[in-house]
């Protein structure tokens, strides 16, 4: 049979809710980390020729484009 479940001590719960707090303290600054890391690369798209060129033919502009020689 199993053995009923008993609430442990309360030196136990303190240590238990100390390393669930620290575990949640790392992964919002992961989770901080990667916001920043996606708006940098959403930013370096808006930024990007193909992106503009995109852009504009999707808006029906004039699209310039390049000779290569």
């Amino acid at each position: 049979m199993n053995k009923p479940r008993t609430i442990p001590d309360a030196e136990t719960r303190a240590r238990s809710v100390a390393n669930w707090r620290e575990a949640i303290r790392k992964i919002d600054a992961v989770t901080l980390a990667l916001d920043e890391l996606i708006a940098m690369v959403e930013e370096h798209n808006r930024q990007s020729p193909l992106t503009l060129y995109r852009l504009a033919k999707y808006k029906g502009e004039a699209v310039e484009q390049k000779s290569e020689t």
